[in-house]
């Protein structure tokens, strides 16, 4: 004997599920217009030959931060377009501290030679976005005591310093953890600085440093979004940055681009693996 039942779907749950059909379409597109609208406002395509545009980069010049071994320069053996991309190689060979001063124990001053150079190059003055979408897409140095980094600091730096005026890391790489790519914020947790906070992730990534990826940040005024290959491995609220009535994440920020040896995170440096090159094929701001 055969019971053939005759069943009738649950209205409500058809309901639900067509309800839910609708949302999935509506946040699609959404997504796909937000993207349409997005336009291009800035970019650096390296499609010439000889020092990084003065009319958008500024250098920085010898020891900077982190106790890194690196002199930065603005020379071209340290900086260079060429072939569609910048070049930025760090090298061992000495260099005159310009900043020596006999007697000092300060890390920056009290070498008069510096035994590593290499560069950096930022926006600082040239060119600053309050939000959008920074994409980046390079090919990494290697080995043992390399740094390379793209990364964004509040224009207003110079003025409160230091974590106050926050800090977005789109890439970070380190030779000695050679499988993870590191997207991480800082920022102060209190009026007076006198306390850093910071928020981080990474994503593993099989010898990131053999070829090209596309390294982005998307920001506005809830959040910021960092990504490798158009992959979300990091989140971060920016009212987790509130201070009273300051927030360095809703201010204009700058591009920062080096590539550092050593220091305190860069770890100990292989001579042998110099000279390292970091190319950067583009540079591209969404608004």
């Amino acid at each position: 004997m055969v019971i053939i039942l005759n069943h009738q779907p649950d209205k409500r749950y058809l309901m639900r599920s067509i309800v839910l059909f609708l949302l999935l379409i509506l946040l699609s597109n959404t997504a796909t217009l937000a993207q349409q609208k997005r336009q291009l406002v800035w970019s650096d395509e390296f499609n010439y030959t000889g020092a990084p545009d003065s009319k958008k980069w500024i250098y920085e010049q010898g020891f900077i931060r982190n106790q890194e071994k690196q002199y930065y320069t603005s020379s071209q053996k340290n900086a260079y377009v060429h072939n569609g991309v910048l070049e930025i190689k760090a090298k061992k060979e000495n260099c005159v501290n310009e900043s020596y001063k006999a007697g000092t124990q300060e890390w920056r001053t009290k070498d008069s030679i510096a035994n590593y150079t290499s560069a950096s190059i930022n926006t600082l003055g040239k060119a600053s976005w309050q939000y959008g979408r920074i994409e980046v897409r390079a090919k990494l140095s290697k080995g043992l005591g390399v740094w390379p980094a793209i990364w964004m600091m509040g224009i207003n730096r110079q003025e409160v310093h230091w974590p106050t005026c926050g800090e977005i890391d789109i890439m970070e790489f380190v030779g000695h953890d050679s499988a993870s790519i590191f997207g991480s914020i800082h920022f102060a947790t209190d009026k007076n600085a006198e306390k850093h906070g910071s928020s981080h992730s990474k994503i593993e990534v099989i010898k990131p440093y053999n070829d090209f990826h596309i390294y982005a940040m998307e920001w506005d005024s809830s959040e910021i979004r960092i990504f490798f290959d158009d992959k979300l491995y990091h989140s971060f609220r920016t009212e987790n940055a509130d201070t009273g009535k300051e927030n360095p994440f809703r201010k204009p920020f700058y591009l920062l681009i080096n590539l550092a040896l050593g220091g305190s995170w860069g770890g100990p440096i292989e001579d042998s693996n110099l000279p390292q090159s970091y190319l950067i094929d583009y540079v591209r701001v969404y608004q």
